[in-house]
């Protein structure tokens, strides 16, 4: 008895496992490589910016047609085109530290036709005062 419970459990979450694989595959997926960059301390003035790759791991084109960030100091720039299924794209994104002090963690959202139509990916940093760098 407890071996056909044991197999019936395994096929039920087996089953719903491919249902749910199959329910995201559709439609555009988009896939960071990384979906946060730590840049420890800076110093109070510093420029730092970062480049987050992504790919259309879904089905169909990716559209992004909006990012946006937390605050005017952070400034994102993404690829008007739509990106095809399997192929890559990158989403650049600056952060200016000035007037900034203390621990700073720089979110922008990605918005898109995806299957999660908003997505983030932030930038964190240590903002220090000049000269105790």
């Amino acid at each position: 008895m407890k071996k056909l419970l044991t197999f019936a459990l395994a096929l039920a979450l087996s089953t719903a496992l491919a249902m749910a694989q199959e329910k995201t595959a559709d439609g555009p997926v988009i896939t960071f490589e990384e979906s946060s960059k730590d840049f420890g301390d800076i110093t109070q003035g510093d420029k730092v910016e970062n480049v987050f790759k992504f790919e259309n791991t879904g089905t169909a084109p990716l559209v992004i047609s909006n990012v946006a960030a937390t605050c005017g100091c952070t400034v994102p720039s993404w690829p008007k085109e739509p990106i095809a299924p399997g192929k890559k794209g990158e989403i650049k994104v600056s952060f200016n530290s000035a007037g900034k002090m203390g621990k700073q963690n720089s979110v922008v959202r990605i918005y898109s036709n995806a299957s999660e139509p908003i997505e983030k990916v932030s930038m964190i940093s240590n903002v220090l005062p000049k000269g105790t760098k």
